[in-house]
């Protein structure tokens, strides 16, 4: 009898502590989706790339092409040089990623986040930069952390994955 009792004392605790969990879950990825929805009303004027060449975002020679790989594409990144250090403001993405539509014209997609992977360090951080519930990863041949969010363009890979494969460099 008491063991039948602590069995059912032990599932209502399990069930509680899961409730709890997927509550917590769900208001977390509610706040994703507040804080992506702010990020797009911030950028939804870069929509043109003159609009974002005139606010300072720019093609970077030798990363002033588009992106491809065999899991999909990124697109070709437009990026704010002026941006680039340690601090990770999700308003202000250091690149709009842009990629092209089949008549050639192209689309806003996603934004990146980066920061310089040396002076990120220097500071003493122990794990890379985090935002949206998410950490960076490190671009080695690069030196910089990044993140990618697909705020415009689905990416059925997943919002926060690097490569697209909705996405290709063809025109």
């Amino acid at each position: 009898m008491l063991a039948t009792r602590q069995a059912r004392h032990l599932g209502v605790v399990l069930a509680t502590g899961i409730a709890a969990l997927a509550s917590v879950l769900a208001a977390d990825a509610s706040d994703v989706q507040r804080d992506l929805a702010q990020v797009k009303g911030a950028v939804a004027k870069f929509h043109r790339v003159e609009a974002a060449q005139a606010a300072g975002w720019d093609l970077v020679p030798g990363l002033d092409y588009c992106f491809e790989s065999p899991a999909g594409g990124m697109g070709i990144h437009y990026i704010n040089l002026g941006l680039l250090d340690t601090t990770v403001n999700a308003l202000q993405p250091e690149a709009l990623v842009y990629h092209h539509l089949p008549n050639g014209k192209l689309l806003l997609g996603a934004v990146e986040y980066i920061v310089p992977a040396a002076a990120w360090d220097a500071e003493g951080h122990e794990e890379a930069p985090t935002l949206f519930g998410h950490h960076f990863h490190l671009e080695k041949e690069l030196g910089v952390y990044v993140l990618h969010a697909w705020i415009f363009t689905h990416n059925p890979a997943g919002m926060f994955e690097d490569w697209n494969p909705l996405v290709s460099c063809l025109e």
